[in-house]
């Protein structure tokens, strides 16, 4: 039985999801701050994932992306800004490990522009599409609508933000914000789902589809 998630007109009656404020939301410049932010991402174990990408408008422009990539973690994210030398090794290393899981929405298209970018191979990736078709939502989910699903709230995404430049030296309040809540309503939605490590349907590996429909999704009938 295919499923629906709510319309954006559903969600946009439901009461807002509260976020990571920007005290816990961190941009590492320094080698220091780099270690100790990808020491914390180790430690976690299952973070939270997105990127993002200066925007392309002309007809058949090649994204430059990602310019930020974003770990979130239970109680603060942290923002890596590929342009900072001192952090690219720090980051390559987190997005290239298999004990690191990355969770979050659409994660497919993020592996070609970190391969196209970096040269290396996504490891440790968990889309959540995957787990959501897998239960028999016809569509993408997407977090906004899974957020809606999962917590029966308004998860905000702004378009004017979405569409600023994210290649910029230093990063607005407004992007921290936007960029660091993606990851953190990812990892949250997946800790609702309350899947188990061995079900999950890691990115190039085969994907035990029918164990995470039958056996982990919270509400199904």
């Amino acid at each position: 039985m295919k499923k629906t998630a709510p319309t954006k007109d559903e969600i946009a009656l439901l009461p807002p999801f509260v976020g990571l404020t920007l005290d816990h939301i961190h941009v590492p410049t320094t080698q220091q701050e780099f270690a100790a932010a990808t020491a914390a991402i180790k430690a976690a174990g299952i973070v939270g994932f997105d990127t993002e990408s200066k925007p392309t408008f002309a007809v058949g422009e090649a994204s430059e992306g990602p310019h930020v990539v974003q770990f979130a973690l239970h109680d603060r994210a942290y923002l890596f800004q590929v342009h900072r030398a001192e952090g690219l090794p720090f980051l390559m290393e987190l997005l290239h490990s298999t004990e690191v899981i990355k969770v979050g929405f659409g994660l497919k298209s993020d592996s070609g522009h970190i391969f196209r970018k970096m040269g290396i191979q996504f490891g440790g990736v968990v889309d959540l599409n995957v787990v959501f078709r897998a239960d028999g939502y016809h569509k993408e989910m997407g977090v906004r609508a899974a957020v809606g699903q999962v917590f029966k709230q308004r998860f905000a995404k702004s378009k004017k933000i979405t569409t600023t430049d994210w290649s910029q030296r230093e990063l607005t309040q407004q992007q921290m914000l936007y960029a660091a809540n993606d990851a953190y309503a990812a990892l949250k939605v997946f800790e609702a789902l309350n899947l188990r490590r061995e079900d999950l349907p890691i990115m190039g590996q085969t994907a035990t589809e029918e164990n995470i429909a039958t056996h982990t999704l919270p509400g199904r009938q």
